[in-house]
Order: C-alpha cells, then structure tokens, then sequence
C-alpha cells in the first residue's frame, strides 16, 4: 500500500482552479483519505470552532495504519450502545428530532482506511461509474472538496504547493461548496429543463439515513445476487463496511449515522445502486423521454406527458421497496407550472414581496412573520445571516432596541431549530450594545425558554460559547457543553479498546481547544457561519 503522505499519483494537470470544487471521485485513494480525515468531512454539521477534531483522527490515522481494528479490541464494540456520541437536534421546534453522531474516532479512521486502500478505491469508483452511467439520472450530491489554485491557470504549481492547498488553504468551506452545487446544478438546471419539459414531479425519501439497510450496502458495491450468497464473508468490501457501521451502531442492521460527509459518501453508495435500479424499471417500461435531477434522497422528475411523471414516481417507490425504504407522501406531487415549481415556495414568496426597507429591529419582525408562514425553511437561515451582517456593521444599536430584538430572535429559534446557529450569533451579537452586568440575566432567560424545547443539545453548544464569557457557573445537560464547564464527561466510549497507545492517544488529545474559546470572547462572527454567504437573498 501506498504511504498516506506520498506524493505519488497526484496528476498536476488535473488541479483544479480557483474556487472549483472536486469531487471525491476525482481523487486517487490517497487523496480520498486526506479528505475524509478533514475536520470538515468527519462532521459536517455546525459546530464551534474551538471544537477540533482533525488532530486527533491524524494522530489516529497514523498509529492505525496496517491495524485491523480486531487486533486493538477487548471486546466488540457492538456490544455497547454509546460507541459514537450523538448530538440530539430539534426537527421542528416541537417532538420531532434528529441525532447528530459524532463516530467513534477509532472506528471512523479504520472504516476511512478500510474503503482508501487502493484497490479498493479503484472499485468503488468503478462501481460509481456504473451507478452514473444513465445521462437521464444526474446525481448532484456526491461529496465534494473546495480547493485553490493560481489565479493564473497556466502557472505551474509544483507538488508541495497542491497538496498543502488542497488540505488547508481553501477559500471556501467543502460545505459551501455542496450547497453552491445545490445552487447551480438543482435549481438553475431545473429552470433550464423547462424549455425541454412540461412537468415536473418532486418527491424524497423518508428518514432516508435512518432507513438505510446496512447489508444493502454491499449489493450496491457487489450485486444483490452475489451477496445473497456471500453475506458472510468479509474479503468482500461492502461487508466489511457493513460491519463496520454495526460496530458502531449496537449491531443493528437499520440505518446509518448522520453528520459525517464519510456517511453522506456511504449513502450516495445505496442512493446510486437504486438509480440503477430505477433505470432498469424504466428501459423496461419504455419510458425513455424524461431528466431526473437527485440530490441525495430528493427527487425532481422531468417530464412531457403527466402520466410518464406519474409512472416514474411508482418505479421509484417500487426501487425504494426493493430497498427497505418509503417515499415521503407530504413531499411526492406533479405539476404543469415546471419554473414556480423548480423554486422552493418559501424563496419563491421572499422575492416576490420585493426588497424592504426599514431599521433592523423592523427587518427582524418581518423574518419573523416569515418564519411563521414557511416554518424551518432554508430561506429564514440565509435572510437572519444576511441581518447579522447588516447587525455587525450597524454602529446605531441602542439599548431601547436591543431586549426586543433578543426576544424575537429566540422565538424565531425555538420554532426554527435549523437556525439555532445563526440565531446564537446575533444573540451574541446583540448582547454586546447591552450593560456587561445585565448579560448574564439574559442569558439565563433564554436558557429558561429553550428547556421548554425538547432535545436541543446542538443549540446549547452555542449558547454555551457566549455563556462561557460571562458566567461560567451557567451549567448545560450537552457532554460537549461541560468540558468547556472544566467537566470530563463521556463522549466516546473507549471501554472495549485493549491497545494501550491508542487508549492514551484518545485520552490525552482534547477536542476542545480553550485558547480558541477564550479568544471567541464570546463572540459568534458571521465568518463562522457564512457558508450560505453567496445565495443569501438580501432584504432590503
């Protein structure tokens, strides 16, 4: 095998140029590894800063190389059911909610070596080359990495200088990235197909990562037939994989983490094998005049003819039965408006009440109503950063103004979880125009009223990075929340590891970077939380 820091098959002709995104697929197994080991790509959910984990995975990487991870156990680690640390976050402001993992480092890096060896890289990019094969299926979610280059494409950039790019100096988060590519290659590609299609049909998975069959992973990378035979034996990489995520889920068979970019690569595995699938059903069904544009488990389906929309929707919910999964019934639907509808109705809406005017206290009670109409949409995330730019650069908030505005962001929140972190930097923000003294009152308050909200241990991450500043005695239930409280709770359990150098490694490299907290002041900037910088639709 390769050494993971060789500079081998790094093709120079292939750099990127500035502010291009690569995809995973385009990388050689050793660049595949550099990008999973990325503090980015093992969680890629929002966290503070001062929450580094790509040290500790390095440092893992390399004392794990040539390791099966049998040979460092006491026991199996599918036998307890706190292998990986879940972050709970509220769906909808309510009951419904969302795990967020944070995978067990040992089991994340060996599962990271185990699909990066070479040979098989070479076969799952093969496999993806099959999946990818039907140019009326175009699958826009496959993982991909910012990079930069010289602004000058015909500069020549020697090894070093790529590699060190690559790994660190990007302009723009791999996140952004993803979403920009939702931007151009979902929305945009959508309007432009409606100058070949007359409808277009929407549906998506339910609980698509929680419904994940783990053996299916293995037919998507090696058949169903020929894994119906060999479901037990392990020189096969998709049944190595398999175990591999029941090590880390209590052994069970049904669904996969969410919160890593490696997770959302193991997904578009199963994703891909059941485009070909659908493929299959509608060559069979003659249905040959269609596009259908998927990002991840959400499908948009172009047609001429409602009947063909309609066919197509029953051969995807019959690929997802094949699969052990369900379309969503409140998001499957078919129209004859293709332009409106390649929109999501709440940006739609935004635009189309055109551009307001008035102080910020004003803008914010109209996101509020907004919110209201189209509760936990992606318009209400990029209309609050587009606030806390205008609320970082406005020096004539004064008090009278700022309660208010506190009181209104929260409510904000507490019915729009998928803005906890947004909402957490202008609180943060706000704070600052209000006497030192009285923050910590404040502060308390908005504690209060989040307890009445079930499971949002990711928004008390937040809250915590400005409680910290100004009173740390103000205590949080998140494992995360108390080890910057001087705690040492549990995050992983490290019980079945035996090799004594790794439990050490695992002991003795903190995730939690307290220089960087301090140097937060409690403080949360819009540099940490600009991924939707370039879409945000601007109000006013």
């Amino acid at each position: 095998m390769i050494a993971a820091n060789s500079e081998e098959n790094i093709d120079i002709k292939k750099v990127p140029t500035l502010h291009q995104a690569r995809s995973v697929l385009e990388m050689n197994n050793i660049e595949a590894r550099e990008f999973f080991l990325k503090q980015e790509s093992y969680c890629n959910f929002d966290l503070p800063r001062c929450f580094e984990f790509e040290g500790l995975l390095k440092i893992l990487s390399k004392n794990l190389e040539g390791k099966e991870i049998a040979s460092i156990c006491k026991y199996k680690p599918r036998n307890f059911d706190d292998i990986n640390h879940t972050i709970l976050h509220n769906k909808d402001g309510k009951l419904a909610w969302r795990p967020l993992q944070l995978i067990h480092p040992v089991i994340y890096v060996k599962l990271v070596h185990k699909i990066t060896e070479d040979r098989h890289w070479e076969a799952i990019k093969n496999r993806f080359s099959f999946f990818l094969k039907n140019p009326k299926i175009s699958c826009l979610s496959i993982p991909v990495e910012s990079v930069i280059n010289s602004k000058d494409n015909s500069f020549e950039i020697d090894r070093q200088r790529y590699i060190s790019s690559t790994q660190s100096k990007v302009k723009q988060k791999d996140k952004a990235q993803q979403i920009n590519k939702w931007w151009q290659k979902i929305e945009q590609k959508s309007v432009e197909l409606s100058l070949e299609y007359q409808f277009l049909a929407h549906t998506d998975i339910s609980d698509c990562y929680s419904s994940i069959y783990t053996h299916s992973i293995a037919w998507a990378l090696h058949k169903r037939s020929v894994m119906k035979k060999n479901q037990k034996n392990n020189s096969f990489l998709g049944n190595s994989i398999d175990n591999f995520i029941q090590d880390m889920s209590y052994a069970q068979t049904n669904g996969i983490p969410q919160g890593s970019v490696l997770m959302d690569f193991i997904a578009e595995m199963v994703l891909g094998y059941a485009d070909s699938i659908l493929t299959a059903k509608l060559w069979k069904a003659k249905i040959l005049n269609y596009q259908i544009l998927r990002y991840r488990d959400d499908y948009r389906i172009f047609t001429n003819s409602k009947s063909d929309g309609e066919k197509i929707l029953k051969a995807i919910s019959e690929t997802m039965h094949c699969l052990g999964m369900k379309l969503n019934p409140l998001k499957t639907g078919i129209s004859n408006e293709v332009i409106r509808n390649s929109f999501k109705i709440d940006k739609v809406e935004w635009i189309l009440q055109g551009r307001v005017q008035g102080g910020l206290q004003k803008r914010l009670l109209i996101i509020h109503d907004f919110s209201q109409k189209h509760p936990n949409s992606g318009t209400i995330d990029r209309l609050l950063l587009d606030f806390l730019k205008r609320l970082e650069n406005d020096k004539r908030i004064i008090m009278n103004d700022t309660f208010p505005m506190i009181a209104i962001a929260v409510d904000i929140a507490a019915n729009n979880p998928r803005t906890y972190t947004v909402v957490s930097a202008i609180i943060s923000r706000l704070l600052l125009s209000i006497v030192k003294n009285d923050r910590e009152g404040i502060i308390r308050k908005i504690q209060k009223r989040f307890e009445l909200v079930a499971n949002t241990g990711s928004l008390q991450i937040w809250l915590q990075v400005i409680s910290h500043e100004y009173d740390k005695t103000i205590s949080y239930s998140e494992p995360l929340c108390q080890i910057a409280e001087g705690r040492n709770p549990v995050i992983w359990n490290n019980s079945w590891v035996s090799d004594e150098g790794v439990k050490k490694i695992l002991e003795k490299n903190k995730i939690l970077n307290e220089a960087v907290l301090k140097e937060m002041k409690g403080i949360i900037t819009h540099d940490e939380i600009k991924v939707f910088e370039n879409k945000s639709p601007r109000i006013g």
